[in-house]
């Protein structure tokens, strides 16, 4: 599981970096993080694909959420029972803090 997660985030902590860094034109010397080899990929990528190159970023960006959906669903689906035991034990501790503020305002308000 460990793996999974470092395989999924290792690329998209990478795409992500760059395409803010580039698209912000934060480019530190380095060309491939400049505005013009931001234009230049997606210019290419439209070109391979045959869509306008604006409309590739929202693609990307729509891709990498459902791929997130995906790979946290995943872990959930691993995780289950700690997840449901996490949950009941704090519905657990909700309803006996409610009861206590019940029986609190009940005393309170006593002769």
């Amino acid at each position: 599981m460990k793996w999974l997660l470092i395989l999924w985030g290792g690329p998209v902590l990478f795409l992500t970096s760059w395409y803010t860094l580039s698209y912000n034109d934060i480019n530190f010397g380095i060309f491939m993080l400049s505005r013009e080899a931001n234009d230049l990929v997606f210019q290419i990528y439209g070109n391979v694909l045959g869509i306008d190159p604006k409309s590739i970023p929202p693609l990307v960006a729509r891709a990498m959420i459902f791929d997130s959906f995906i790979v946290f669903g995943l872990v959930a689906l691993r995780k289950r029972k700690a997840i449901l035991a996490w949950y009941r034990n704090r519905r657990a501790q909700s309803s006996t803090e409610a009861a206590a503020r019940t029986s609190d305002v009940s005393l309170s308000s006593a002769p």
